[in-house]
């Protein structure tokens, strides 16, 4: 299962949840763009409308600019692909105050893109600010680990 994208700053805005596996609606030049590592999660998110995933803001450039159709919008939204019990659960679950949905990684799992969205509440400042603290004492014991062996 290779990671072809991983929106890290989502893991750093965000308290993760839950997490959910989705399959992506793609054309045929973005599939062959997203498998050579060629899409942008950085603001991007999910919304659910008429009981369907879309998600909205993924950058995917086209495979070669020369060939793109055209009217090709990079930033269109993309369809996605959940269970029907996931996708009744979640309006309820995003109706709750502070809790969104976001992309967290995009990867290939028996050839197909697949997508993982977490369901995430919004980190404060301060919340932030602790988790840097946390992992550059991490680091530090890491480093000092190192210097011992």
């Amino acid at each position: 299962m290779p990671v072809i994208a991983v929106n890290r700053r989502a893991l750093f805005d965000y308290e993760i949840l839950e997490a959910y596996e989705a399959g992506i609606v793609l054309t045929g030049q973005e599939v062959k763009a997203v498998k050579t590592g060629h899409i942008n999660l950085q603001g991007a998110f999910v919304v659910i409308r008429n009981d369907e995933a879309w998600l909205l803001n993924a950058h995917i450039p086209p495979y070669q600019t020369a060939n793109a159709p055209s009217g090709y919008d990079p930033d269109q939204s993309r369809k996605l692909l959940l269970n029907r019990k996931e996708l009744s659960a979640l309006p309820g679950k995003t109706s709750q105050k502070g809790l969104t949905l976001v992309p967290l990684r995009v990867y290939t799992k028996k050839g197909f893109v697949k997508v993982e969205i977490g369901l995430a509440r919004h980190r404060k400042k301060h919340d932030k600010r602790e988790l840097i603290k946390r992992r550059d004492a991490e680091r530090e014991i890491q480093g000092d680990d190192a210097n011992i062996s």
